[in-house]
């Protein structure tokens, strides 16, 4: 394929508060350690929708880029790139990292909702060929979240997770529960969805929040009183309390996001409950490189069909009207836009 000389962008407009398609030129000349990318597939996440809504509580680059995950296949090297080659079907990391400094990808920097792009080697991985451009696109934010957020390893399989919400964090953690034999139980204000999600896979069980709106104590008589191990908190501060309700003792709250909203004032007493609980309680900022390629050998290995991430898949052109279907909340995992 032939070096690309534009490239057409959506970038964030002087306002903040909507997306805007460009032509912009590409760079003719990698630097050594770089690779071009030919973007496939992009998988929208809440961060991209709610910088333009004033939800995002951290202050992201103006007139940018958006969006971090994406699937894509090498087009060019650099002189010293060893390690890839092109046609190589590859995922930019959520993190920037080889500068030195670390830049989230859609916020810090300019993230991937473009044709081309250009990263240096050590910010994308391989990721699994058997996966399909849009399943794979999830990969980097929304599967690494998943997979450190389950605080996985050996010792949590055939145990139990919470995940709140049917977004697409819960549901490739979902996936990956059923993979690793872990019981899963889902939170939604939805018949539908919850059908949709017990639909994953063998020991998948659903709570309708909107009807039973004690679901620490229905998650508990769920696991015969003794909680969960893993409680993925998607609602933020709002929900503390009932996420330490719903925990066994020694489990793991891994804070993973904050559809509540951000207000401290409502963070309930956290000390008792992790004291008497022995629980540890985790920020979750997406994962390492590492972490990534963890999940994808993972994912190899267990083969994991990902097709159930995917809600629906918008045209490039049509990326603004994929944003608002993502704000709407009417979706069920992932929200894709093919380039």
């Amino acid at each position: 394929m032939a070096f690309p000389t534009t490239s057409r962008a959506f970038r964030r407009t002087s306002d903040g508060k909507s997306i805007e398609l460009i032509s912009e030129p590409v760079p003719q000349k990698l630097q050594p350690t770089q690779v071009l990318l030919k973007i496939l597939a992009v998988s929208l996440n809440f961060r991209d929708v709610g910088m333009l809504h004033n939800r995002y509580p951290i202050p992201v680059i103006p007139h940018g880029v958006p969006c971090s995950d994406a699937s894509a296949t090498i087009i060019a090297v650099g002189s010293s790139v060893a390690e890839f080659s092109p046609g190589d079907f590859v995922a930019p990391t959520f993190r920037e990292t080889c500068s030195g400094e670390i830049k989230a990808l859609g916020g810090d920097v300019d993230g991937v909702l473009r044709e081309y792009a250009i990263f240096d080697q050590c910010d994308i991985t391989r990721i699994p060929t058997y996966l399909g451009y849009e399943e794979a696109s999830t990969i980097p934010c929304a599967g690494v979240t998943a997979w450190t957020a389950l605080d996985f390893d050996k010792k949590k399989q055939g145990k139990s997770a919470l995940m709140q919400g049917t977004g697409g964090v819960s549901i490739f953690a979902t996936l990956l529960c059923v993979a690793a034999s872990m019981a899963a139980i889902i939170t939604s204000s939805s018949h539908e969805k919850l059908k949709k999600c017990q639909d994953l896979g063998q020991g998948v069980q659903g709570i309708n929040y909107r009807i039973n709106q004690d679901w620490d104590q229905e998650t508990k008589k769920l696991t015969q009183g003794k909680g969960v191990d893993v409680v993925i908190n998607n609602v933020g501060v709002t929900s503390m309390e009932q996420c330490f309700n719903a925990l066994a003792r020694y489990g793991t709250i891994s804070l993973v996001g904050f559809l509540g909203g951000v207000d401290e004032a409502k963070m309930p007493d956290c000390f008792t409950p992790v004291l008497m609980k022995a629980a540890k309680v985790q920020g979750i900022f997406v994962g390492t490189r590492e972490d990534q390629q963890d999940l994808c050998a993972f994912l190899e290995d267990k083969t994991i069909d990902l097709k159930p991430l995917v809600d629906r898949v918008f045209k490039f052109e049509e990326s603004a009207d994929a944003f608002e279907y993502l704000y709407s909340g009417a979706h069920t995992g992932k929200v894709i836009v093919k380039i």
